[in-house]
């Protein structure tokens, strides 16, 4: 299985790359991008021994108490067999 984990700031957190990415696709006449958020992207390969419970608490986690800085960062993830 593989984990897929998006991490993004905070909804009230100023995003300044995100902010210079949209402000450069506006200058471009992309007219349709409203607001740009940047982030993180992780995949891990989880073992081959983890029932699809075991997978969503241990990702779930990682997340949470590695990936992410909690005063800052929300994350969500899937899971792919």
């Amino acid at each position: 299985m593989k984990a897929h984990v998006y991490v993004t700031l905070k909804r009230t957190v100023l995003d300044a790359q995100g902010k210079t990415v949209a402000d450069a696709l506006r200058r471009m006449q992309y007219s349709g991008i409203a607001d740009v958020r940047q982030g993180k992207y992780f995949v891990l390969t989880l073992a081959d021994t983890l029932d699809a419970t075991q997978a969503n608490a241990e990702v779930d986690r990682i997340a949470r108490e590695v990936l992410t800085n909690p005063v800052i960062e929300e994350y969500s993830f899937r899971i792919e067999n």
